[in-house]
């Protein structure tokens, strides 16, 4: 589960720590990477396949530096069919990232993205923002605003402005519980014109029948045109009687993690 109060060194050290490729970073990389002031995190990609047993995301993690400029690394997170626990490799640039997935899945994993994430991703061309390359000057505003910001502890989002009104329609349509959103947060959603998608939690649970399920907690967060945010908190889970994979969404976290511990005691 990501920290939101977790401190840009410690961010990294869990980063690089639980890669079992970071020692392939260059080293001048790294040593960049130790003067970091601040960073920011964003899905890339998402694919769940529970019936072959697979699992995969991709994660984009910037950050500033303390001479002004910004680096990226590219994280890969997979679960392959009979692994208990996920695995992480880490890249410095999105193209060894694409090269990764064709080594481990026979596919480029950087597209499509089913998440699309603020920036780069959903789609677009984008220059590659690893080693050796400056981040754009949109991207270097937000990370020196959210390094500025008096309050680093406060949750900080880059939006994407995107077709968002759209994209929190497809959330709630596909949303299988009883007790999801209604009428009245689907008209503020109306005015959505951009938002943000972070993932909160992914990881498997075991179930009161002894059943392992995969269970992953989504926060699409949106801006209205009164400048308002709203957010809707999906769940993803395999805790079905099939193991067939379902989606449950709530307006508030709190309610959305209680669904997950009460499906995990469900028999």
């Amino acid at each position: 589960m990501s920290d939101p109060y977790e401190t840009t060194e410690a961010h990294l050290e869990r980063l690089l720590g639980r890669a079992l490729n970071s020692f392939d970073l260059p080293d001048a990389l790294v040593e960049r990477l130790a003067t970091a002031l601040a960073h920011s995190s964003s899905l890339y990609t998402t694919h769940h396949s529970p019936s072959a047993g697979l699992w995969r995301e991709t994660h984009r993690h910037t950050y500033l530096l303390s001479d002004g400029e910004t680096v990226s690394l590219w994280e890969l997170a997979y679960r392959l069919k009979g692994d208990r626990g996920p695995r992480y490799e880490v890249f410095a640039g999105r193209d060894e990232l694409m090269l990764a997935g064709s080594r481990l899945f026979g596919e480029a994993v950087a597209e499509p993205a089913p998440y699309p994430g603020p920036g780069p991703g959903a789609g677009e061309a984008d220059g590659d923002l690893g080693w050796g390359v400056d981040g754009t000057e949109e991207e270097l505003a937000l990370l020196s605003a959210l390094f500025a910001a008096p309050e680093l502890g406060e949750r900080h989002r880059e939006y994407a402005r995107e077709d968002s009104a759209d994209h929190a329609r497809r959330v709630l349509r596909r949303a299988e519980n009883t007790d999801r959103p209604g009428e009245r947060v689907a008209a503020l959603l109306r005015s959505a014109y951009a938002h943000q998608i972070t993932q909160a939690f992914g990881g498997r649970q075991s179930l009161a029948d002894g059943r392992d399920a995969g269970f992953s907690l989504y926060e699409h967060a949106f801006v209205l045109l009164d400048g308002t945010e709203l957010s809707l908190w999906e769940v993803e889970h395999t805790a079905t009687p099939d193991g067939r994979h379902m989606c449950e969404v709530y307006e508030d976290e709190a309610t959305a993690r209680g669904a997950m511990e009460l499906r995990t005691r469900v028999r």
